[in-house]
């Protein structure tokens, strides 16, 4: 389905963005990582403005064009009661500026039909306490998404996927954990990578600029205390 296709990804060397790579180069893509993870991958930080110009004038170099980025890289989890304002910057770098400015900085090279992806989350919608460096960061992608699909409109289709619960070793779990979901079991890495390939296919060709929430139907439950099994406990 992706032969002779370049996908680049942002933290790919494990979790959720390894298994995008795994099931693009199980298509036939050729994969480009960039991590802070040691590996065959281009190692760096994608914080860094010199590290995003050198990983991509590498990839062009190798490839010559690009057909799908993936912006999956994972910003800082921290809150207002101990991050730091160095800590959220970073967090917004690797969160927002990064895939705004990857993109800028491929968009020369885009080939036609290219799309663009990128990894929100179902806590750009919704929070628990502390987490404010993260939210902010994923809720900023989020709005990227539709702006760079507007700015982009004939040129790169631009979606995100926002995910819920995710494992990434692939448990199975049973009793309350699984049954709280309205399908009945957390998701895996797979139920994302599934719908990143199809979001870079031409089947979604008429799809840009949204948001597409992969959470097992957890933020579309009404929950109230002593309401259809739920309570909350003081």
């Amino acid at each position: 389905m992706f032969k002779n296709k370049v996908a680049v990804i942002t933290g790919g060397a494990r979790g959720i963005g390894k298994v995008i790579a795994d099931e693009f180069i199980k298509n036939g893509a050729a994969v480009c990582i960039i991590d802070k993870e040691p590996g065959p991958h281009f190692v760096g930080d994608i914080a860094e403005e010199n590290i995003l110009k050198t990983f991509v004038e590498e990839v062009i170099s190798k490839h010559g064009h690009v057909d799908y980025l993936i912006n999956n890289a994972l910003p800082l989890m921290k809150g207002i009661d101990s991050c730091s304002y160095e800590e959220f910057n970073y967090a917004l770098k690797v969160g927002v500026t990064a895939p705004f400015y990857l993109t800028q900085l491929l968009l020369p090279y885009f080939a036609p039909g290219a799309a663009v992806v990128n990894i929100s989350s179902s806590r750009d919608r919704m929070s628990q306490p502390n987490t404010e460096s993260y939210t902010a960061a994923k809720g900023g992608i989020s709005a990227l998404t539709h702006g760079l699909a507007v700015s982009l409109a004939g040129k790169v289709r631009v979606n995100s996927v926002s995910p819920g619960w995710i494992d990434t070793a692939f448990t199975e779990y049973t009793g309350a954990d699984a049954d709280q979901h309205p399908v009945r079991r957390v998701g895996n890495p797979l139920d994302i990578a599934n719908m990143v390939l199809y979001l870079c296919s031409e089947k979604a060709g008429f799809i840009t600029g949204e948001n597409i929430c992969i959470d097992g139907g957890m933020t579309r439950q009404m929950i109230y205390h002593n309401d259809f099994g739920w309570s909350f406990k003081l």
